[in-house]
């Protein structure tokens, strides 16, 4: 571990070093060592066709989503509202994310010109090195499905991601190691990678009070690994799902929110109210890989250019946290390239 990190947005050095402690204390779940054979790419890619998916629109009942993915001629992921045709597309980037409370939001322009709960969108941006694309939606109002995002990663597989060796791809790093801090004495760090070192790093861990429980995976990205975690449904209590089902439908926010016991998986305090996936070791890891790739990548892949390399370490962080590393990445210059 680094001698010296800083630390962002004035977070209390005393608190990290207990967080780093009380993770430190967790034991790991599930260790994948790097590929040395795996080689990083060379040139920025985008997809060899056109494809679309659709599925039940996340908070609009009885209606289905669709989105319309074509290869991209500029550089990074754009997100373009065709029912908000004088709009300008939604790059996606930290500069656009209008809130990252309950999701992560983004919006250009006016208001109206947003797009929902991106983060099961975005991911595959690194999760499987598809550098750019150009996402069109007629609405802000993404699908959810009932696998994590695996109808999107089978159907970018389907046509297949192609290099432009016409555009080099450069990898970016921190100039120092990075940790920004949260309420629940959770905390993001970032730490530069090594001479050369072009891969991404994981060691991501959650802390519940809930059938959940502690969950520590680490791992290199790569696409094989990305893909096992894409098929984590996103989580929570008994008592969330029952509030979307009872009380919060006088809230618009979660009025018609499409959760059911199908696409989310459902904690009670000491057991799972449905079937958890990813098992290993009797024990399901399904939480903390969504966590890893469907929250934490897909923030991460809100770079806008070129793709991150060293090492993130992620304990008892979320959507909000990620959102403000990405934001202060860039308010304060921290990223350097890969050399």
């Amino acid at each position: 571990m680094p001698s010296s990190i800083r630390i962002l947005a004035e977070g209390n050095p005393d608190v990290f070093t207990r967080s780093q402690a009380a993770m430190a204390a967790i034991p790991v779940d599930f260790q994948i060592p790097s590929d040395p054979n795996e080689l990083p790419g060379r040139f920025q890619t985008t997809l060899a066709a056109p494809f679309s998916v659709s599925g039940p629109a996340t908070y609009s009942k009885g209606l289905r989503s669709t989105l319309y993915f074509a290869p991209g001629n500029q550089e990074g992921w754009w997100l373009r509202r065709r029912d908000l045709p004088e709009q300008f597309p939604i790059q996606v980037s930290p500069r656009n994310v209008w809130t990252a409370q309950r999701s992560i939001v983004l919006r250009c322009g006016s208001p109206d010109n947003y797009v929902r709960m991106t983060e099961h969108i975005i991911a595959q941006r690194l999760g499987l090195g598809l550098d750019n694309a150009e996402i069109t939606l007629g609405t802000g109002d993404p699908p959810l499905f009932e696998v994590g995002s695996m109808p999107i990663v089978e159907a970018i597989q389907k046509v297949g991601i192609v290099e432009d060796p016409k555009r080099p791809l450069k990898y970016w790093t921190a100039k120092e190691p990075v940790a920004i801090l949260n309420q629940r004495d959770g905390f993001l760090l970032f730490t530069p990678a090594e001479k050369g070192d072009r891969r991404l790093y994981f060691d991501v861990c959650i802390d519940f009070p809930s059938a959940i429980g502690q969950q520590r995976i680490q791992f290199c990205l790569n696409n094989s690994i990305f893909q096992h975690g894409a098929q984590a449904r996103t989580n929570c209590s008994f008592g969330i799902m029952l509030y979307t089902k009872t009380v919060g439908k006088l809230f618009a926010d979660t009025r018609n929110m499409g959760y059911h016991w199908k696409n989310i998986l459902v904690a009670g305090k000491k057991r799972y109210l449905n079937t958890p996936n990813l098992q290993h070791e009797g024990k399901s890891l399904e939480a903390v890989w969504h966590r890893a790739c469907l929250d934490l990548i897909a923030a991460l892949s809100m770079l806008e250019i070129g793709r991150l390399a060293g090492h993130i370490t992620s304990y008892k962080a979320g959507h909000a946290l990620d959102a403000r590393l990405m934001s202060n990445l860039y308010i304060h210059n921290l990223l350097e390239e890969v050399c």
